[in-house]
């Protein structure tokens, strides 16, 4: 499952970042890591972006940002 599909208010555990753009790369430098607990706060009101809550910070993404991040509920 991607960070993309992951349900407003659910908690979850970053599994990979995939990709070698400087989107993703930016992400991880953030702290967007491997084992990184994150959780979805709220979304756009057509969906994007969405606000994630992750080492105490909140930070926005694009979806298709999101979709490169692959978590485990």
């Amino acid at each position: 499952m991607t960070l993309r599909d992951l349900p407003v208010g659910q908690d979850a555990r970053v599994t990979s970042v995939n990709g070698n753009s400087v989107i993703t790369r930016r992400l991880m430098e953030m702290g967007l890591i491997p084992g990184v607990a994150v959780q979805v706060i709220k979304a756009a009101p057509f969906g994007d972006p969405i606000e994630v809550r992750l080492r105490g910070y909140s930070l926005a993404m694009r979806k298709n940002e999101a979709d490169a991040i692959e978590v485990v509920v």
